[in-house]
């Protein structure tokens, strides 16, 4: 027998989650702030991980996306703008890397986008949804759904913030807060999932469950 999410009358009655505020969330704008974040990201090793696009209106436009790539640790969020040159080669890096996996929910599409716009493959991906598929749920779950299954909370996303402009030069608070709690709920459902690494389904990584076997995703 399937299982089943809660659905969206479900979620609206729950609690509301608890994502990262304004002041943990870092958008690096210079070269040093670019290195300084990549260590970061690369320290952590695992990160949650979601990409933002300028919206497509007509029909048959092709998105010139990812605008915004976004990658969360426990405690902090970092955007990186990629119109921005300096932080290019540190984002295509974190891209490649086999050693830093990304975590996030429907990532196939964010794939494609990044392979059209950088000319770069995936390393080390964990869909949440083939997570979830693995676990008996059919039906792609999606960071809403899968914060009110996992935390019994309700993880807000506004449509209105999803189709704003994510090319523009400067974010909009209400966007910076968007882009980082969509990666951020991404790593911290896997978390609470805790499951060894080696068994987690990790795509585009040449060596699949190499990292730091025997050990749990876990609550840091």
């Amino acid at each position: 027998m399937h299982k089943a999410a809660p659905t969206k009358d479900e979620i609206a009655l729950l609690e509301p989650f608890a994502g990262l505020t304004l002041e943990r969330i870092h958008v690096p704008t210079s070269t040093p702030e670019f290195a300084s974040a990549a260590a970061e990201i690369k320290a952590a090793g695992i990160v949650g991980f979601d990409t933002e696009s300028r919206p497509t209106f007509v029909t048959g436009d092709v998105s010139e996306g990812p605008h915004v790539v976004q990658f969360a640790l426990h405690d902090k969020a970092y955007l990186f703008q990629v119109h921005r040159e300096d932080g290019l080669p540190f984002l295509v890096e974190l891209l490649q890397s086999d050693e830093v996996i990304k975590v996030g929910f429907g990532l196939k599409s964010d794939s494609g986008h990044i392979f059209n716009k950088l000319g770069v493959r995936f390393g080390a991906v964990v869909d949440l949804n083939t997570v979830f598929n693995m676990k008996g749920y059919r039906k792609e779950m999606g960071a809403r759904a899968a914060v009110g299954l996992v935390f019994n909370q309700r993880f807000a996303k506004s449509k209105k913030i999803t189709t704003t402009d994510w090319s523009q030069p400067r974010l909009t608070h209400q966007q910076i807060l968007y882009a980082a709690n969509d990666a951020y709920a991404a790593l911290k459902v896997l978390e609470a999932l805790n499951l060894p690494r080696a068994e987690l389904p990790i795509m585009g990584s040449n060596q699949p469950g190499r990292h730091s076997q025997g050990q749990n995703i876990g609550v840091a």
